[in-house]
């Protein structure tokens, strides 16, 4: 059972879930903060690069994505960069107050490991402004009662550790974010409570090893050529293997020195879309099943079995998926107390043939992944392409967690939508409403079914620096005036997430 039918499976019972939900109707879910557990967690996340700014300043390294978005400013949509963002560096007190006005009792931000050890590792020295300035912060949250949610690796690899061995393509990297990690927690973890070690290695190596749109922007030439260097069959499962060694490192590293007088968790925060099968074909579930192996079992079934996805192992020929030793496989057995949940959108999966020329992880689940059906999207789409809207897959996703991996506690760590920016302040966002309201629906759900989810994150508390689409598309529940000095004005779903959590205030 544990082969090649588990997946599916699970798939199935997940979707047979779905023949017991009410139709959704097409006016907006009204939820109370009564629907949910009373510890229930509700909280807003950010990124350090996507937001902090103050990126050549007080003795912060240059990252990958420093040097990305810098040198070549034309793989970023509108040419820009993070080098000041929402300048979150020198208004962090406003952030926090932000939070606070909301009445949001948890924050999720992102420790830049640069601004810590600006060229990555303890050669080259630590940075004690750094430390300063992620204290400063961390105090200034729980002067306002917010719970710290850290995550120490949001995409951000210090420039000086791709220079030294490729970052994440070298082994080295395990020793380094292990030693990062250590001064993270010695720093940090009397008041960090709950610690992320990564932020969706899932996009890490698909974006920046397979399509290369993101950095350090590498990919098989004939996939895109524009990117200088990479190989999209082998250089992913490196990159992918050498993260999930670098989670259970510092995992080890917390458990062995910090948890018996910190006593805080450790998870991971794991980025998926729910696949449906294209056709009720057993070769189109099959395909589904097979599509969950290569995104989200690809890093959760390490680290709850110590070995990689049977259909990983199956479909993944010619030597190119690495193995664990007994050694790291041991490390990784159990290497998490919470898993975090990214979820924006949904795919149709249909089974293809496997591909023999022109190989790369995208080919290897022999899989083809589509956002429509027949032309018929599986939902509207929000501003980014890839975001069509499915709120039912927050649920599906959370319920195969559930049954298939152990029943982990689990919060959502990241979900939301983006609208396209314009050159007017934009407050009225009832479509982010909507899309939060009925999500949160869905993930109430998953809860009443018996899901282990303890909180939610709206992504992102401000419209920052969305990668490649630099400041094109916005996704904050308040609006940032970047041509009039960061200027921040919520919008109306920071008044909905108000009212939603402090009903007695707001009436």
């Amino acid at each position: 059972m544990r082969g090649k039918y588990f997946s599916l499976l699970i798939v199935l019972i997940v979707l047979a879930f779905n023949g017991v939900l009410a139709l959704n109707n097409s006016s907006t879910p009204k939820l109370r903060r009564s629907d949910f557990p009373e510890d229930f967690i509700f909280g807003s996340a950010t990124s350090a690069y996507q937001v902090e700014g103050g990126a050549h300043e007080d003795g912060r390294g240059p990252s990958i994505w420093d040097t990305f978005s810098e040198k070549y400013p034309e793989k970023i949509k509108d040419g820009s960069n993070g080098s000041v963002a929402d300048n979150s560096y020198h208004l962090y007190k406003e952030d926090v107050a932000l939070l606070h006005q909301i009445g949001f009792n948890a924050y999720r931000f992102s420790i830049s490991w640069s601004r810590i050890l600006p060229r990555g590792n303890l050669k080259g020295g630590i940075n004690q402004a750094g430390i300063d300035y992620y204290n400063n912060l961390i105090n200034e949250l729980l002067s306002k009662g917010i719970k710290p949610f850290a995550t120490m690796f949001h995409w951000d690899t210090p420039q000086g550790l791709e220079d030294a061995y490729g970052g994440f393509r070298g082994s080295e990297i395990v020793n380094d974010f292990r030693d990062y990690a250590d001064i993270c927690f010695k720093n940090f973890g009397d008041r960090v409570k709950h610690w992320m070690t990564l932020n969706e290695p899932l996009t890490v190596v698909q974006q920046g090893y397979v399509a290369g749109v993101m950095a350090p922007g590498r990919c098989s030439k004939f996939t895109n050529p524009n990117c200088t260097a990479g190989d999209g069959a082998t250089e992913p499962y490196i990159v992918g293997h050498n993260l999930i060694l670098a989670h259970g490192a510092a995992v080890e590293v917390y458990r062995k020195k910090y948890k018996a007088s910190q006593k805080g968790q450790v998870g991971i925060a794991l980025n998926a879309g729910w696949n449906l099968p294209y056709t009720e074909s057993a070769e189109d579930r099959l395909a589904a099943a097979r599509a969950m192996a290569f995104t989200f079992d690809y890093f959760m079934e390490p680290l709850v079995t110590g070995k990689y996805p049977i259909d990983m192992v199956n479909n993944v020929k010619g030597g190119r998926l690495p193995t664990f030793t007994a050694k790291q496989s041991k490390m990784l057995k159990g290497s998490y107390d919470f898993i975090g949940i990214n979820y924006y959108s949904s795919t149709y999966a249909k089974d293809v043939p496997c591909s023999t020329e022109q190989v790369t992880m995208f080919s290897d689940p022999c899989a083809s992944v589509t956002g429509e059906r027949e032309g018929v999207p599986i939902g509207p789409k929000a501003a980014s392409d890839w975001l069509l809207i499915y709120p039912k897959g927050i649920r599906d996703l959370v319920l195969y967690a559930k049954y298939k991996f152990k029943d982990p506690v689990m919060y959502i760590t990241e979900n939301g939508r983006d609208e396209f920016s314009t050159d007017k302040i934009f407050l009225k966002d009832g479509d982010r409403i909507d899309y939060y309201a009925r999500h949160l629906e869905m993930v109430q759900d998953a809860i009443s079914v018996g899901a282990n989810v303890k909180g939610f994150f709206a992504w992102s508390l401000l419209d920052n620096f969305e990668w490649a689409m630099g400041y094109t598309v916005r996704f904050g529940l308040v609006y940032v005036d970047f041509k009039d000095g960061c200027k921040r004005y919520p919008k109306k779903s920071a008044k909905w997430f108000k009212e939603l959590l402090n009903p007695k205030k707001s009436n």
